[in-house]
């Protein structure tokens, strides 16, 4: 099976020029000016983009939270990633209580089985780590999961202690792991949501005033902190705010390890919209939740600068009727979670790109190189070159699409960004070599999508 794309713009993270490439056995074979091979797919990429498949490595597909499942699986979630140009998530596996880690990577590997349209990985989230559990860290890079996930927040839920946190970092250092982290100070949260609640403040727009900015700055110091005395890299999950941003800033600028994502939902919305008298705030409701709008510039600013290396999406749908309804009167039985897993690269071209606050090359890298590089695919994925997985998205730049839950693939009933006009959006989606979305028809099978065993970490700081 041969394909052979011609006349487009190739994107990187560093480069930006007019070829042609060829693909053979899911791979990139060649690429050169005017090739002029037989082919069994010859694509037309004139006056398109042609760049590395997207990689969203923060998702969350039938995960379960308490009574509620969030409404994507492992078919309908990436079918609706490979619709926005996404060819690869890392989503999260979970150590049931009092259970193995191996246990919960099974169970996460049965929801993907036969499901999955494009690649996936798993990073494990940690939920407590006996001796036993330290040791099992090893077998889990060497299955592939080279990263876990760590919480500061959710107290008696999923919330560890500094020491377990402060363990996992020095293993992780020994065997090639990078530990995220949620950070927030849950013990503080939890106080202000008792004294919110009493207070009778239960709509929508409490759940972000009881969760400050400094509740999310202060744990990220402590993450880096705890990262800097393990001499462990940290990598901080969907950060939302300046004060947090500068948590990092320092830390980098002191030559630490220390790496950070934000999500779409930071870029573009505020708090301002969750005040609403109708319950519609709901459909905003994430931890860590929307902030004052002022941030959002400085989370662009951020990204701008590599103090931000990776947009990801923290896709993670739950219904607005029969699943955030539950907390109608009640903001703290609101299930925390938004959908955005198809629009992260629609979203980050057009407030980014077009708005002149990136270039197309760090486009590219926010959500495809860097991830690839931070995560353990690179050079496999997030590149275009030969050897290279051939994941490539054909993105048609002058494209114009309004964002809504009327046309939206995510098995949800409604969009965080319901008329939202943008410009540019993916016209043909490659997975390793195979076209499985062109014209905004799908092409993909489900179960097509292959385990990413990735690498341990340590060969990319970004």
């Amino acid at each position: 099976m041969s394909t052979l794309i011609k006349n487009g713009r190739i994107i990187t993270s560093e480069q930006n020029y007019i070829c042609d490439i060829f693909i053979e056995n899911e791979k990139i074979t060649l690429i050169s000016e005017n090739l002029n091979m037989q082919a069994d797919t010859v694509i037309d990429a004139k006056n398109k983009y042609v760049i590395p498949g997207g990689i969203d490595v923060h998702t969350h597909l039938d995960m379960t939270s308490g009574t509620v499942t969030s409404t994507d699986d492992f078919y309908t979630g990436t079918r609706a990633a490979a619709f926005g140009g996404t060819t690869s998530i890392i989503d999260f596996a979970a150590q049931p209580k009092g259970k193995s880690f191996r246990e919960g990577l099974a169970i996460w590997k049965e929801k993907a089985k036969g499901k999955a349209t494009i690649d996936y990985g798993f990073h494990m989230t940690i939920t407590e780590l006996t001796e036993e559990r330290i040791n099992e860290m090893t077998e889990m890079v060497n299955e592939g999961v080279t990263s876990f996930k760590l919480f500061l927040a959710y107290p008696g839920v999923l919330m560890v202690d500094d020491a377990t946190i402060f363990k996992a970092m020095k293993k992780s250092v020994k065997i090639g792991a990078l530990i995220c982290m949620h950070a927030e100070n849950g013990m503080v949260i939890d106080e202000i949501v008792k004294e919110t609640v009493a207070a009778g403040n239960l709509s929508p727009v409490y759940h972000a005033l009881s969760r400050p900015t400094y509740a999310e700055a202060e744990a990220t110091h402590r993450a880096i902190a705890l990262a800097h005395m393990a001499g462990a890299p940290v990598y901080i999950v969907h950060l939302t705010c300046n004060d947090a941003l500068e948590e990092v800033a320092a830390a980098r600028a002191k030559g630490l390890p220390a790496f950070a994502e934000t999500c779409p939902q930071y870029l573009f919305h505020s708090i301002d919209e969750m005040d609403t008298p109708d319950f519609e705030g709901a459909k905003l409701v994430f931890s860590p939740p929307l902030r004052e709008k002022w941030n959002q510039e400085k989370l662009w600013l951020g990204l701008e600068q590599n103090i931000l290396q990776v947009v990801a999406t923290d896709h993670c749908p739950f219904n607005f009727k029969g699943q955030k309804d539950l907390g109608i009167n009640d903001f703290t039985k609101i299930p925390n979670g938004g959908p955005s897993i198809e629009n992260r690269l629609q979203l980050t071209f057009h407030g980014g790109v077009l708005e002149n606050r990136i270039s197309l090359n760090r486009w590219v890298e926010i959500n495809s190189t860097n991830p690839a590089k931070i995560f353990g695919m690179y050079p496999q994925k997030g590149n275009i070159s030969i050897g290279s997985d051939a994941d490539i998205v054909i993105w048609d730049p002058e494209v114009e699409h309004i964002i809504s839950a009327k046309t939206h693939h995510m098995n949800v009933d409604y969009s965080m960004y319901e008329g939202i006009k943008v410009k540019g959006n993916a016209d043909t989606v490659l997975l390793r070599g195979k076209v499985i979305v062109q014209n905004n028809e799908f092409k993909g099978i489900a179960g097509n999508g292959n385990f990413i065993k990735r690498t341990p970490f340590g060969s990319a700081f970004v």
